[in-house]
């Protein structure tokens, strides 16, 4: 059961073989997340949010088994950190009345993740699971706020309905 847990945990945590991207692991994980944000899309903010919510706290303990499975801190491999928080920095957003949105997201989730504004990169130094994640979530919240005045900018001058 134990060894069950672990290669459930590994295909999780590694985006079904995505985290195995020998260039950009990272971004070619985050590549699911794109796919459950618009699958999520439908739905209203509220149940986005919750299910954000359930997606991380369901993402630490798995990040956790794949990094002691992989016996390296916060290895490259696990891109679960990646996909299961794009969805958060759309929340709220019509992306799919406004596809570039997507776009934009995509760029600011990536690039907030690789920059880390603080206090991302200081919770890092958190162990396990959490450390995985918690830098995810943070440099998320920082991209959908970014997100949101893009949205905002583009509706208000530049005659997007």
């Amino acid at each position: 059961m134990k060894s069950f847990v672990i290669k459930i945990s590994i295909l999780l945590a590694t985006g079904f073989g995505l985290g195995y991207s020998p260039v950009a692991s990272g971004t070619v994980g985050t590549l699911l997340g794109v796919a459950l944000a618009i699958a999520m899309a439908p739905l209203g903010w509220v149940l986005q949010v919750v299910i954000v919510a359930v997606m991380i706290a369901v993402a630490v303990p798995i990040c956790h088994v794949a990094e002691k499975a992989f016996g390296k801190k916060d290895d490259g491999r696990v891109v679960m950190d990646e996909y299961v928080t794009f969805p958060l920095c759309v929340i709220g957003l019509p992306i799919t009345e406004h596809w570039w949105l997507l776009g934009v997201a995509f760029l600011t989730h990536r690039f907030l993740d690789i920059v880390k504004p603080p206090p991302a990169r200081q919770s890092q130094d958190i162990g396990g699971g959490v450390g995985i994640v918690i830098d995810d979530v943070i440099s998320s919240l920082y991209a959908l706020g970014v997100n949101v005045l893009v949205f905002y900018v583009a509706r208000r001058w530049g005659g997007v309905v």
